[in-house]
């Protein structure tokens, strides 16, 4: 289990430098329903060095929110497609692809932002494997909404019944560390289903029994997880165990959880060795899923493992046509990966994303232990599904805009109201949270050397929806559980006008405080070129100060302690 003692955190960070910038809190505005999409500008912006590594690739590999996928980000330090260029011997060998990073937008020239919905944390959780083991993550596996979405926020709920299964809660902050920029956080969070709501279950646990699972930290946790789920699943859920290496069998068809020492007795039994035909295990796996397939009820396949499949259909789009397909079935996908040295981070994000599912990485024994029994079942539980965000901005208030992460889940925004496009799945007790960075109507961005030129062109024509009073409005587009393709979406949105947003960080609600620090920080691992490392001090206060809050909090305010010592000098 995680640490909650609040002493041993700030022993940790007594060390670290102390300081506060300023900022602002706000509120959310009303709920509205609304209507009409627009085009997105095209993109294509270049980066140069930041203070903590090589200087940025130009041109990113990760999609920026063009709405023609025209890739507007800028490429992430660190790494090109394959491994990444910096790290230890904890992620040695792990391949992962940057997602660059998205660039300042003019809101006269483009006003809308629009991305599906993402609650994976597997990039934290590298962070967390990786300062763990005394070394840095790659700063081409940072994507920065994961880092921030690892924590719990104080957003208000809906109350079980309510027609919508999630609310809006937005923010702002002026002159966040010192920039005459505002920070403005989109805040969602799905409603907690009372435990007796949980529908049947139907759970396929996809295993590989390959040779790189011998590790301690792989197929030994895969066996912990799959033990301590039967006691959270109900005794009339079915489970069924899959396994591949060289090969694959069906190690248990759907059996009732009621009959838990036969299914304690498979997953003790199973042993590493061979190659890895992780194509041909996908396709056993929807076997047992269709097999044990329960009507109105969860139908769900957990991948484990170390996440490179090298045998049979191993490419990422062969992976993706495959889970995508059976996705259309009601059989959803949930991957996560183990231990280091063969993660193939990009295919499992991929492969998750499709299959509707999370994806997180799991390092020890307590983080097993808190996925079995606090995670697995809000995988599971969806209260929404495409999910879609758009955010639309005033020009008469917000001269420019940058997302913060989410460069990967960039949708059109003539896409947000087409409901055949896919959006996110939103599990029960599940929260989003979404930064983006303003710069005030009449005001100058004032850029560093490096740093991309803001996207500008031609005049948006896209009629507004926007109150003129309103400085922003969020717009979320979902599904029903049991909606088809054919389904029309709901739609429910909220502003925020520029008065809900006054100086100082300190009056800030403490939710946006610690977003904003978690943000910092992850640029600065990214090599982000808005990194900067001056913030640190900040960030420290904030650490600091909130580090007793929560166990999650006070498990990142001793990475944290441990990472600042690593950082470039």
């Amino acid at each position: 289990m995680k640490s909650t003692t609040a002493a041993r955190a700030a022993s940790i960070l007594s060390l670290l430098l102390a300081g506060l910038g300023a900022g602002c809190g706000g509120s959310a505005g009303s709920d509205s329903f609304s209507g009409n999409g627009s085009r997105y500008g095209s993109g294509g912006s270049s980066s140069a060095g930041n203070p903590y590594g090589p200087s940025a690739s130009s041109g990113g590999s990760g999609a920026s929110n063009a709405g023609a996928g025209s890739g507007g980000s800028v490429g992430a330090a660190g790494g090109g497609t394959g491994i990444g260029a910096s790290g230890g011997a904890a992620n040695t060998g792990d391949k992962y692809v940057p997602v660059g990073t998205n660039p300042f937008i003019a809101t006269a020239h483009d006003p809308l932002s629009t991305f599906g919905a993402d609650v994976d944390t597997a990039s934290y959780d590298i962070f967390r494997r990786d300062v763990n083991a005394g070394t840095l993550p790659v700063a081409s596996s940072v994507r920065l909404e994961d880092y921030v979405n690892d924590f719990s926020y104080d957003y208000p709920a809906p109350a079980v019944g309510d027609p919508v299964p999630f609310q809006i809660s937005l923010a702002a902050a002026r002159n966040v560390f010192d920039r005459q920029t505002t920070l403005l956080r989109v805040g969602i969070q799905a409603v907690k289903p009372s435990p007796f709501e949980k529908r049947p279950a139907n759970v396929v646990f996809l295993i590989d029994v390959s040779g790189s699972m011998q590790a301690p930290n792989k197929l030994p946790l895969v066996q912990r997880i799959a033990v301590n789920a039967l006691a959270v699943l109900d005794p009339t859920d079915r489970v069924s165990i899959v396994t591949y290496a060289s090969g694959t069998s069906v190690r248990l068809p759907p059996t009732p959880v009621a009959q838990r020492d036969a299914i304690v007795n498979v997953i003790n039994g199973l042993v590493a060795g061979g190659s890895t035909n992780g194509g041909g295990g996908l396709n056993l796996a929807y076997e047992q899923a269709a097999a044990g397939y329960i009507d109105g009820g969860i139908n769900h396949v957990i991948l484990c493992t170390d996440g490179d499949f090298n045998v049979g259909p191993s490419s990422t789009t062969e992976l993706l046509a495959l889970v995508r397909s059976k996705r259309a079935t009601g059989v959803t996908l949930t991957a996560l990966g183990f231990g280091a040295g063969d993660l193939n981070d990009q295919m499992m994000e991929a492969v998750s994303n499709a299959g509707n599912g999370m994806y997180a990485l799991i390092s020890s024994a307590d983080q097993a232990d808190n996925y079995a029994q606090n995670r697995l079942l809000s995988t599971l539980v969806h209260v929404a599904k495409d999910m879609k965000i758009q955010v639309e901005f005033n020009p008469a208030k917000v001269a420019a805009y940058r997302l913060l992460g989410y460069e990967d889940r960039a949708i059109a925004d003539t896409s947000f109201r087409n409901d055949a496009v896919d959006g996110g799945e939103v599990g029960a007790g599940h929260r989003v949270t979404a930064l983006y960075e303003l710069v005030p109507a009449g005001q100058l961005l004032a850029l560093k050397p490096g740093q991309p030129a803001i996207q500008d062109g031609a005049l948006s024509t896209a009629v507004a929806e926007v109150a003129p009073s309103d400085m922003v409005l969020v717009k979320v587009r979902w599904k029903g559980l049991d909606a088809t393709d054919a389904t029309p979406a709901s739609e429910v949105s909220a502003s925020l006008a520029p008065e809900h947003c006054s100086n100082g960080i300190a009056i800030a609600d403490p939710d946006l405080r610690w977003a904003a620090g978690i943000a910092a920080f992850a640029e600065i691992l990214k090599k982000s070129p808005f990194a900067d490392p001056t913030y640190l001090p900040e960030i420290d206060a904030v650490v600091a100060t909130q580090a007793g809050r929560d166990g999650d909090r006070t498990e990142f305010a001793q990475l944290y302690g441990v990472a600042r010592t690593l950082l470039p000098r």
